[in-house]
């Protein structure tokens, strides 16, 4: 991965000659992307964007809880501090953490996580994905990816930060068989983040 990262360094700078020297200067991204930690859709390569451009927050099953510290914190600062202008929520097919808790079929004996088993870290982080299956009864994994992309933009509009901010959320899915990003058509501007 170093001799990559010393080759890719070489043909930026090629390529666009100074671009290191006025990265350390600071950033200033148009974006905050708030997406899984899949490592199949990293969000500067699938959307074509060079270093800078966006500020990131990733995390399993592309959550916005509206406890976590440091999801607010990233947010604030992406707002408050770097003044971005649109805030992206983009989930992915075939998503590992959105497989393990689409609801079981009706009558169906078992279910992937259950309230009992939230005793570890990981099923504590999905649990409201987890309740989110259940309580709408969904039952496949491309309705919950949807879903999900869309409860986590209705999070990020509860937020003081987006209510406070001249800021665009958009819901994105990003299809890894196709390597495209779909929108979703839930954008919210600064004039309709009420939930």
């Amino acid at each position: 991965m170093i001799s990559a990262n010393a080759q890719w360094a070489q043909d930026v700078e090629s390529a666009h000659p100074g671009f290191f020297l006025q990265s350390a200067r600071g950033q200033s991204p148009h974006t905050l992307w708030i997406g899984c930690s899949d490592s199949r859709v990293p969000e500067s390569v699938v959307t074509g964007a060079m270093p800078g451009a966006i500020f990131v927050n990733r995390n399993i099953g592309n959550q916005v809880h509206l406890h976590d510290d440091n999801v607010l914190a990233v947010l604030t600062f992406a707002v408050g501090t770097l003044r971005v202008k649109h805030v992206v929520v983009c989930g992915h097919t075939e998503c590992g953490a959105v497989a393990g808790c689409v609801a079981p079929p009706p009558n169906s004996v078992e279910y992937p996580i259950t309230d009992e088993a939230h005793s570890d870290a990981l099923n504590r982080w999905l649990a409201p994905l987890n309740a989110l299956a259940r309580d709408q009864g969904i039952y496949d994994v491309p309705t919950l990816t949807r879903v999900n992309v869309q409860e986590q933009v209705n999070n990020l509009c509860k937020t003081d930060v987006i209510k406070n901010a001249e800021v665009w959320v958009h819901g994105w899915v990003y299809d890894v068989s196709q390597g495209r990003i779909r929108d979703l058509g839930i954008s919210r501007g600064p004039n309709s983040k009420d939930v």
